[in-house]
C-alpha cells in the first residue's frame, strides 16, 4: 500500500550530507514494510537485520564499532552480499533491542559511506538500559498509521481526484452533493477500520467488518503484550488499565477529560500519572492538553494535569468496544454522546497524523469551550466538531473577539460553507487536508 513516508525517505536519500535515519512509531504502523519497499526501489541490495528475529546478529556490534569492522562482520554473516558503498542500504530493524547498534549510528554517520536506516517501536522507553541516540548524528521521521488520504489511495482514488477535493476546502467551495455523500461513506468506513495497515488491508480485500474486527482485536492484544512485556513491574497493570479505559472516557461520557476515577474507583493522578507518561513515550497514546488562554504560544498556557488522551490510531479505539460500534459507524446509525465522541476522536486522529500538537479550551465560569486548538506559523486556529450542523457559539466568540485569531474550523457531517465571522464549515473528512 502506498504510504506518505515513501516521499520522505526519497527526500532523505537525496541529501548530500545525510545522517543516519531513525524511523519512529508504534508497532504495526508499517515501518518495516515501507522501508523494505523503499530499499527495493532505490538500492541494488539491502542488509536487513531485525534484532527481534535475529538476536544473534547483535554480535556484529559487540566489539569494535569502526565501520570497516562492522562491514567485515556483516560480510561474514551474509556472504552472498557485496555491501558496496552507495549501492547497499543497511536497515537495522527493531533497533531498540540492541543498545550497541544504537551506539553505532554515530560511527556510520561520521564515516558517511553507507546509507543506514534504523527503526523500531517503543524507542522512547528505556526498558533495558539507558539508551541515548547520538545527538547530531541522526535524523528522525515519525510514522503513524494510515490517514484518510492514504486510505483513499488504497481504495483506488487518484491523486487528481484528491487534489480536487482539497481544492474545495482551499477555495471554500461547496462539494457536489454526490461526491460529498460518497466521501462521507468512505470516511465512516475509515473510522470503523482505522489506519493500521493490516486492518485496512483486510477491509480492502473483504469489505467485511467482522474480518476487520478480528484483525483489530489481534492488534490490540499486541499492544497489551507490549505493555506487559516492556513496562516495568510497577507500571504493567496500571498502564494497561489506563489504556483500556480510553474507550469509556471518550465514547461514553459527555466530558472527555481523562479522569483517573474511570480507571479504577478512587483512582488518583498520584498513582496513575506515571503510567500515562509511559504510554505517551511508547507512542501508544497522544495527549490533548487544556490551555488557560487561547493565544500563541499555546504551550505557555497548557496544563499538564488536565488533558484528554487518545489512542494513536482509530483501529485500536474501536477494538476496545464490541462489534456493534463498527456496525453503527458504517451504517451511520450512531447517536448521542457516542456519535459526538467518535467524530471528535476522528478529528484528533487526523490532526495528530498531520503532526500537530493538540490543545483544547474549557472555562466552567463562562461556559466557553473549544474542542481543539492548533497553531502554525505563530497563529492559533480554533476548531469545533459537530455531529450535526449546530451553532458553534464559543468558536464564533473567539474568532470575533481575538485579534490574533484570523479564522476557525467547524467540522460537521455536512458540506462546506463560510460565514461572515471567519468560521470555515467543512465536512469531517476534510480535516485530513488541514
Amino acid at each position: 500500500m502506498r504510504r506518505k513516508i515513501s516521499e520522505k525517505l526519497k527526500k532523505w536519500s537525496t541529501l548530500k550530507d545525510r545522517k543516519c535515519l531513525v524511523v519512529q512509531g508504534a508497532r504495526q504502523v508499517g515501518k518495516t514494510y515501507s522501508i523494505e519497499r523503499f530499499a527495493e526501489e532505490n538500492y541494488d541490495e539491502v542488509i536487513e537485520i531485525n534484532f527481534k528475529e535475529l538476536p544473534s546478529a547483535a554480535d556484529i556490534f559487540a566489539g569494535d564499532l569502526s565501520v570497516d569492522a562492522m562491514i567485515m562482520a556483516m560480510r561474514f554473516r551474509f556472504p552472498e552480499k557485496k555491501i558496496l558503498p552507495g549501492k547497499c542500504l543497511i536497515f537495522l530493524d527493531e533497533i531498540q533491542e540492541c543498545q550497541e547498534a544504537i551506539t553505532s549510528l554515530k560511527f556510520w554517520a561520521t564515516d558517511n559511506r553507507y546509507d543506514v536506516i534504523a527503526s523500531g517501536s517503543l524507542l522512547g522507553i528505556d526498558y533495558k538500559r539507558a539508551s541515548s541516540y547520538p545527538v547530531g548524528y541522526v535524523d528522525y521521521i515519525k510514522m503513524n498509521g494510515m490517514d484518510f488520504e492514504e486510505f483513499l489511495w488504497g481504495l483506488g482514488v487518484t491523486d487528481d481526484m484528491i487534489d480536487t477535493l482539497r481544492s474545495y476546502l482551499h477555495k471554500k467551495e461547496v462539494v457536489p452533493e454526490a461526491i460529498n455523500n460518497q466521501m462521507m461513506i468512505y470516511y465512516r468506513h475509515y473510522i470503523a477500520t482505522g489506519g493500521m495497515p493490516e486492518a485496512v488491508k483486510k477491509y480492502l480485500e473483504t469489505k467485511d467488518f467482522r474480518e476487520v474486527d478480528r484483525v483489530q482485536r489481534s492488534l490490540l492484544q499486541g499492544y497489551q503484550y507490549d505493555i506487559a512485556h516492556y513496562a516495568n513491574a510497577e507500571e504493567k497493570v496500571k498502564a494497561e488499565k489506563c489504556y483500556l479505559s480510553l474507550a469509556k472516557q471518550l465514547l461514553e461520557k459527555e466530558n472527555h477529560k481523562f479522569q483517573y476515577k474511570e480507571v479504577e474507583h478512587g483512582g488518583r493522578a498520584q498513582k496513575y500519572y506515571s503510567s500515562i507518561e509511559w504510554l505517551l513515550r511508547a507512542d501508544i497514546i497522544s495527549l490533548c492538553k487544556v490551555v488557560t488562554d487561547v493565544r500563541y504560544d499555546l504551550d505557555d498556557y497548557a496544563r499538564d494535569d488536565f488533558f484528554r488522551a487518545y489512542t494513536t490510531d482509530l483501529s485500536l479505539l474501536v477494538a476496545m468496544k464490541d462489534f456493534t460500534l463498527k456496525q453503527h459507524i458504517a451504517e451511520n446509525t450512531l447517536s448521542g454522546s457516542t456519535k459526538g465522541g467518535i467524530f471528535e476522536c476522528a478529528i484528533a486522529d487526523a490532526l495528530y497524523k498531520n503532526g500537530y500538537s493538540l490543545y483544547f479550551y474549557k472555562n466552567e465560569t463562562t461556559k466557553r469551550e473549544l474542542d481543539f486548538i492548533i497553531q502554525k506559523e505563530g497563529k492559533v486556529i480554533p476548531i469545533e466538531v459537530k455531529s450535526g450542523n449546530t451553532r458553534a457559539t464559543s468558536l464564533k466568540s473567539f474568532v470575533k473577539n481575538k485579534d490574533d485569531i484570523e479564522f476557525g474550523y467547524k467540522f460537521i457531517d455536512g458540506n462546506i460553507g463560510v460565514n461572515d465571522e471567519g468560521i470555515i464549515t467543512a465536512p469531517l473528512y476534510m480535516a485530513t487536508f488541514v
